[in-house]
């Protein structure tokens, strides 16, 4: 009988395992990552524009800020106020409530005459009331604007 391909794969992948392995203890730290003299406050300084050999670079990340800065203007300033005031705490809107309660109407339910407990007790027909749903549910500000 001859041997197929197939049966030899397993050894095959074993000895190419074992050849990358080898190889990869076969180069050096040193050689993959080098050491410099720089310190991590120098590599900080270096990149970011904090040193004075980085001065130049520090004034022209400094422009590019001072260029995209502007002030606000009448009309932005206004248009933040307004839509933050529904949200804003003031003496007026801590009187009324920001967050309504949803409504939850009240069940009523007839209870017939019937006999109750392991003694046969009559218990005569009553009335009771009780709410539709389990919890109150609150209402986000403004999601519900008619009165209830």
């Amino acid at each position: 009988m001859h041997r197929n391909w197939i049966n030899a794969l397993p050894a095959t992948l074993l000895a190419l395992t074992v050849l990358l392995m080898l190889g990869g203890c076969a180069s050096s730290k040193e050689k993959l990552l080098p050491h410099g003299d720089a310190t991590m406050l120098d590599v900080w300084n270096q990149q970011t524009g904090g040193s004075a050999a980085g001065d130049q670079a520090a004034r022209q990340l400094l422009d590019a800020r001072q260029a995209l800065r502007r002030p606000l203007t009448a009309s932005d300033s206004g248009s933040v106020s307004a839509t933050n005031a529904a949200y804003t705490r003031t003496a007026q809107n801590e009187i009324y409530q920001q967050f309504h309660r949803l409504p939850n109407p009240d069940m009523v339910m007839y209870v017939f005459p019937h006999l109750a407990g392991t003694d046969p007790v009559p218990v005569p027909g009553y009335t009771t009331v009780f709410p539709l749903y389990q919890r109150v549910q609150y209402a986000m500000p403004g999601e519900r604007t008619e009165a209830y």
